[in-house]
């Protein structure tokens, strides 16, 4: 028998899908993103279809970087090593209210859609995305959208903890580092997910 989602129980959540991210001026994010679009589309149409109720979890920095994490680390999320003592954050990646904060077009929000403004990696840290979902009596979260090692992880680890089901569209999601993104999908998300494809997570819509 095939797998299949309850639309009614199911949420469709895309993380940090924005111009800030996605639509960056360089060959190699434009080619590391494209097929990953055009998957989480695929996963959007689905979900529209089916009637799932679709999120947004975005940036919401101020600009100021008043209210961004400050934290001594070894290095920054490239790796590049900070000098001892020193906080890696210096300015927000993606500031409230600009261009780069807004969902990118290919999957533009509709009015009946959830926006989840966020501060910290996860998507439920300090939001209320964990009381809408519960207030809907959803039970089943499918997450899409990058960084896969950073906030997708982030906010996988958060789900589990809340006994949510979790659907993790593995090539609708993606990292800097594809080493980080492969061991997730391989090794960390089956522990407490399911990982599937788009086009599996279509047919679980009954598409």
């Amino acid at each position: 028998m095939s797998e299949r989602l309850d639309p009614g129980r199911t949420a469709l959540l895309f993380f940090d899908m924005l111009n800030g991210h996605v639509k960056k001026n360089d060959a190699a994010t434009k080619a590391r993103y494209a097929p990953v679009i055009a998957a989480a589309a695929q996963v959007l149409d689905a979900a529209r279809r089916s009637g799932v109720v679709v999120m947004y979890a975005a940036a919401h920095h101020r600009p100021d970087n008043a209210t961004s994490a400050h934290l001594v680390t070894d290095t920054d999320n490239r790796l590049r090593p900070i000098p001892a003592g020193r906080s890696g954050e210096s300015k927000p990646v993606i500031a409230a209210g600009t261009w780069e904060a807004q969902v990118i077009d290919e999957l533009e929000p509709q009015p009946q859609d959830y926006m989840i403004p966020k501060f910290r990696w996860s998507a439920f840290h300090q939001t209320y995305l964990d009381l809408a979902l519960r207030s809907r009596d959803i039970d089943t979260l499918v997450i899409s959208g990058g960084s896969t090692d950073v906030g997708v992880a982030s906010t996988a680890y958060a789900a589990r903890d809340l006994d949510y089901h979790l659907v993790v569209v593995s090539d609708a999601c993606t990292s800097p580092e594809e080493d980080n993104h492969a061991q997730f999908m391989r090794r960390v998300f089956p522990r407490m997910a399911r990982v599937r494809t788009a086009l599996e997570v279509v047919r679980m819509l009954g598409g």
